[in-house]
Formats: structure tokens, sequence, C-alpha cells
């Protein structure tokens, strides 16, 4: 039988690993508004994961089966507020463009706080994320019980998911910096487009 922390950390890093909106959003992040929203970002990426391996060992058999009978919904739900997401970056980068670029650093951008929040309510509504969850996550902790062993995996999901984060978040942070300004906001039109074709390609 295998560890319930090293299943947590299966699932953790089943959830995490592939790089949908929310990851280029999150690399968008770290490109255009620095290392500390970035960090703030991944942390709120990472809360929700948590909370889905919470439930996953919890109530994870039927919230599966009533997320699967709504995946139309959830999807197209999940679709729109990509595509309204990813708008709004557009039109924020294009302001950018039109000011003048700052002497040094990053231009001004959301705060630690603004982003933890704003990944936290992206990253529940991801379809992706909860298609994951109601296939790898759950089925991978069918096998948990005991207090003990549910802390486990939810502690090696949490640590998993969050190192993972951080590991974008930092990486595309430190590449962000040395970006002159002009980049930055090519970088930001990028990823802002990639998310609105994201939602779009869900909706149809």
């Amino acid at each position: 039988m295998s560890s319930p922390l090293l299943l947590g950390v299966l699932a953790g890093l089943a959830v995490a690993m592939p790089v949908g909106p929310v990851g280029v959003l999150l690399l968008r992040t770290g490109l255009v508004d620095g290392v500390r929203v970035a960090v703030a970002a991944a942390c709120g990426i990472a809360t929700v994961d948590l909370a889905y391996a919470v439930v996953a060992v919890a109530v994870g058999a039927p919230v599966s089966r009533v997320l699967d009978e709504h995946a139309a919904l959830v999807r197209g739900v999940g679709a729109v507020v990509l595509v309204v997401v990813g708008a709004a970056g557009l039109v924020a980068s294009v302001r950018a463009a039109r000011r003048p670029p700052p002497e040094t650093g990053p231009s001004a951008g959301p705060s630690p706080l603004g982003a933890y929040a704003r990944f936290v309510g992206l990253t529940a509504i991801n379809p992706l994320t909860a298609l994951t969850f109601t296939t790898v996550a759950v089925g991978l902790a069918l096998g948990v019980a005991g207090t003990s062993s549910v802390v486990a995996f939810v502690v090696g999901a949490g640590v998993a998911s969050l190192v993972w984060q951080l590991l974008l978040a930092v990486g595309s942070g430190v590449l962000g910096q040395r970006l002159p300004q002009r980049a930055r906001v090519v970088v930001s039109v990028a990823g802002a487009g990639a998310v609105v074709l994201a939602g779009v390609a869900l909706l149809v």
C-alpha cells in the first residue's frame, strides 16, 4: 500500500503541474508584476488545491459525481470567467503600453493580497482543475483512511502544489525583472490573449 503522504504529493502535482490558463496567468503575473505579487498568486492557487485535497479525502466520491453531472455548467462558467479576465488583461496591457515606462522595476500592478484573492477565485472555477480533481485526486484519495493518513495526504498535496507554483512564480518573476518595459508589455498582451483563447476554446 502506498504512503498517504506520497499519494498526496502525487495528487497535488497532478492538479498543479498541467499549465492551463491559470498557470499562464501566474507566469504572466511574475513576468509583469514581479516576484512578490506572483508568490502571493502562487499561494492562492495552492490554497485551492489544498482545499480540493481536503474535499477529496472527506467527500470525494459524491462531489466527483455532482461535478461530473454538471460538467457542462462548470466548463461554461469557467470559460466565461477566463474570457473576461483575459480581456481585462488585454485592456490593461494596452493602457500600460501607452504610459511612459518607469525608470526602474516593473510597472504598478495588483497588490499581493489582491493577487492572492484573485487567484483563489480563478483556480476555484477553473474547469481544468475541477476535471483533474474529479479524476486523479479523488481516485488517489479513495484508499486513505484514518486521521493521520488523511492529514498526511492533505499535507502532501498542499506542499507539492505550493512548491510547484512557487517555482513558476519565482522563476517568471526573476526573469521579468530582467526584461525591459516594452518586453513586459508584449508578454502581458501574449499571456492575456492566450487566456482569452483558452476560454473561447472551452466554449466551442
